[in-house]
Formats: C-alpha cells, sequence, structure tokens
C-alpha cells in the first residue's frame, strides 16, 4: 500500500488543487481507501477499518444499501432522465412525503448539496425580511458560502477573552470571502440567549442559523428552553429562525430534531441522510416564506436553480429511504438507538478507571468522546478545556487498529444500521486496547 500511496498522493497533488476533491477530506495519517460496504471501508491492501466515520454522516442505512442501491438502479433501467423542462413525477412524490413528515416544512425545493440549500434558506429569508444580517454560531457548520464562513472551529487564544453575551470577533475560515461580507454577519456562542437576545434587538436581522444540535463539533445539545428560546426570540424580533439538519435531519428522527425537540422553525435545510449518500439537499419552510419563489413580482421573487436538482436517481434514493423510515419508523431507529447505547456504555467503562477525565455524549446513533469532565456546551468550552492531543492520538491508534474515525477532534462517530453486536464489541475491544497507549 506505501508505494500505491505514494503514487496516489504525487499524482493528486499534480493535477488536483490541494491534493484531494473536498479538502475537508485531507488527513493524517493519509490512508489510500478503494471500496466501502455496509459498515466497513477497504484500502488499497485489503484491510478492513469498522467505519464510524461514514463519509461525513450520510450513511443512516450503511454503505451500499441494497435498498436503495437497487431504487438507483431501477430509475436509471425505467429511463427516467434529467429532462430539464417543465416538472417531473418522482419530484411530487418525494416533495409530498418530505411535507408530510417533517412538521417545519409546508413547501420546499430540492437541491444537489446541503451548501446550496442553506444558500437559498438565507435569500429567502433576507428577500422574506427586507433585512441583510445573517447570525451564526462559532463552532457550527453551515456549508461552503461566503455568508456562513465564519468562525468555525478558533483556538483557545481567539476564544479565551469571550464573555458570555457578547457577540465575538469576526474570523473567516478562507480566503477569497468579500471583506463587505462581515457588515452583514455576526457570530456568537451556541447556547447563549442572552448574546442572541442582542444581536437580535439591533432589528437588522434577517436571518439565525444553527445546527440545533451542534455536530460539527460532536454532539453539543441544547441547554434546556434554549431553542425555545431563540424561537421565541425570532417571534419578537421578527428574525427567521433556520435549523440546518444537513447532519441532524432523519438520522435522529423521520422529522428531524425539530420533531424531537418540538420546536417548529421558520425554514429548515436537509442533506446527508435523506439519501443514504447519494447528493441531494432540501430547502423547505413556511408557505408564506417558500412562496417567493413563485412570486409574481420580480422585485420580490426569489430565484432557486440548478440543472440537477431533483435529478431522478437522487430522487429514486431519497424516497427509497423516507419510504423505509416512514413505514418502518420504530424499528429503525429502535435498533440505532440500541446500537448506539451499547456503543456508550462499553466507551464508558473503558474510560472509568482511567487518570485523565472523558465525557461521552450521544444522540441516538451518533456520538463522540470528549477527553474533558463534562459534556460540552458550546465551542468555547471544549476550546479551553477538551484535550485535543490525547483525541487525536486516540483516533489515529483507532485507525490503526481497524476502526476508522476521521483523524481531527471532535468529529462526530456515526452508526448505521450495517453495524452488528459484533461489531460494536469488536470497536470497544479495540477502544481498550488503545487507551492503555495514551499518556
Amino acid at each position: 500500500m506505501a508505494e500505491d500511496l505514494r503514487n496516489t498522493v504525487e499524482r493528486q497533488s499534480q493535477y488536483i488543487a490541494g491534493g484531494t476533491m473536498s479538502l475537508n477530506r485531507a488527513i493524517n495519517p493519509s490512508k489510500l481507501f478503494v471500496r466501502a460496504k455496509g459498515a466497513y471501508l477497504y484500502d488499497v491492501d485489503g484491510k478492513e477499518y469498522i467505519d464510524y466515520h461514514a463519509g461525513f454522516a450520510p450513511y443512516l442505512f450503511g454503505h451500499g444499501d441494497p435498498e436503495v442501491d437497487e431504487a438507483v438502479i431501477e430509475a436509471i433501467r425505467s429511463g427516467a432522465s434529467l429532462i430539464g423542462a417543465g416538472t417531473m413525477p418522482w419530484e411530487a412524490e418525494i416533495s409530498e412525503l418530505l411535507v408530510e413528515s417533517v412538521p417545519g416544512i409546508e413547501q420546499l425545493q430540492l437541491t444537489s448539496t446541503g451548501s446550496e440549500a442553506v444558500g437559498y434558506a438565507l435569500r429567502l429569508a433576507r428577500a422574506h425580511t427586507g433585512r441583510d444580517v445573517v447570525v451564526v454560531m462559532q463552532g457550527g457548520y453551515n456549508g461552503c458560502f461566503d455568508y456562513v464562513s465564519y468562525n468555525l472551529m478558533d483556538p483557545a487564544s481567539f476564544v479565551e477573552p469571550h464573555k458570555p453575551g457578547e457577540e465575538y470577533p469576526l474570523s473567516v475560515t478562507t480566503a477569497g470571502v468579500p471583506k463587505v461580507i462581515d457588515e452583514v454577519v455576526r457570530a456568537i456562542e451556541y447556547n447563549d440567549l442572552e448574546a442572541a437576545e442582542r444581536a437580535l434587538a439591533k432589528g437588522d436581522v434577517a436571518a439565525i442559523i444553527l445546527e440545533p444540535i451542534l455536530q460539527n463539533i460532536g454532539i453539543v445539545k441544547p441547554l434546556p428552553g434554549y431553542l425555545e428560546g431563540l424561537r421565541a426570540l425570532c417571534d419578537k424580533y421578527g428574525t427567521v429562525l433556520i435549523f440546518d439538519e444537513v447532519k441532524t435531519g432523519f438520522r435522529h428522527a423521520l422529522g428531524g430534531y425539530q420533531s424531537l425537540c418540538g420546536v417548529t422553525p421558520d425554514l429548515c435545510t436537509f442533506g446527508k441522510a435523506v439519501a443514504n449518500g447519494y447528493p441531494m439537499g432540501v430547502i423547505g419552510g413556511k408557505r408564506e416564506i417558500m412562496k417567493l419563489c413563485s412570486d409574481p413580482s420580480p422585485e420580490k421573487r426569489v430565484a432557486v436553480a440548478g440543472t440537477y436538482n431533483g435529478h431522478p436517481v437522487n430522487v429514486a434514493a431519497a424516497k427509497a429511504c423516507l419510504t423505509r423510515l416512514k413505514t418502518r419508523e420504530t424499528e429503525v431507529y429502535g435498533e440505532l438507538e440500541r446500537l448506539g447505547a451499547r456503543l456508550e456504555t462499553g466507551l464508558k467503562q473503558v474510560f472509568e478507571t482511567r487518570n485523565y477525565a472523558t465525557s461521552i455524549v450521544r444522540q441516538g446513533s451518533a456520538f463522540a468522546v470528549y477527553f474533558m469532565d463534562h459534556a460540552p456546551v458550546n465551542w468555547r468550552d471544549i476550546a479551553l478545556n477538551h484535550d485535543a492531543q490525547r483525541d487525536i492520538a486516540f483516533r489515529r491508534a483507532l485507525i490503526e487498529e481497524g476502526v476508522f474515525q476521521f483523524p481531527v477532534i471532535t468529529k462526530q462517530g456515526s452508526i448505521s444500521l450495517a453495524h452488528t453486536d459484533a461489531d460494536i464489541d469488536r470497536t470497544i475491544e479495540l477502544a481498550e486496547k488503545v487507551v492503555s497507549t495514551l499518556t
């Protein structure tokens, strides 16, 4: 594998800007994966890894799920194609399923990615309110576009001076964002209602966007009353509340996390698990906002366009996923909860006798191990208290033993229906082995 890896890296660096097609995929140690099936990844040497990365979490049913793939194959065989004119029957079918399933969706549009869905959500919020400012969460990830490319995972030296209740100084996450955009973005800390009210009280905020659980930085849950408080503040100040459920949606419940927390946003975005790894995003919400997509006035109409929106292959995958969740909801989420609880219990037992603090946080099939003495409440908490070096050492040691979690601090682990009790138990066994090497 070493020679194959060297050759591939050399070719990639010659032809691919940045060396990989999504720069977020770059990892250390480098691995050359060639195949994925069920709960497993396979490298060029044929070594098998139990996979908890799941391609950044879309594989709720596992890699290459037979039901989903067969639906895609049938769509291809039937002659369904990207027509690109008028409407197509499968668009109505998937839209109906989504509206029936998610409390916060009265109307929707399909996109090819979650980032696109977020971009349209912000555009709709601005058109609806006549305002420009967007409020984002420190540590949250809402896609790749300029208006959300701020304050991702800033270092402890940046966050330590921050005081609760205040906005953060803006910190861009990429070069190339026009400086003028700084004027219409504000960054606050998750789980900080005082900071949210100060930001919204200025009266110029079109939208506040957040993952209802911050799953970009593991599993950071809302404190009691936090999401309800945001809902009340948005109502008070005329601001659009956007839940970015690209990660939480369908992994935790058919109705998204909003159906579990009981807080309905004005707009919401989905991706990842909606099509079990096939590229699809969803932007949906209140009819009064979504109807701007077809407003007769050019000054009010919000343009939503994409050649591949509603692509029959992706829609077939999403329809298979949602139909399965709808008809077997209790079975699917019950099994994912059981597997998640089994892993959580085992990992707690592994760490309970160690002389360093550990906290394991889980929501259904998603989990994170934090090397700190409590479950974090926001990114500042993590940056100041989490042992990042131990986190990386743990992840890398597991990879070498054949358990793959993305080797970047705090990235969530994701269990799929393809995982078995034997996979969970083997993971616990290997975790026990590698923690003895951590200092």
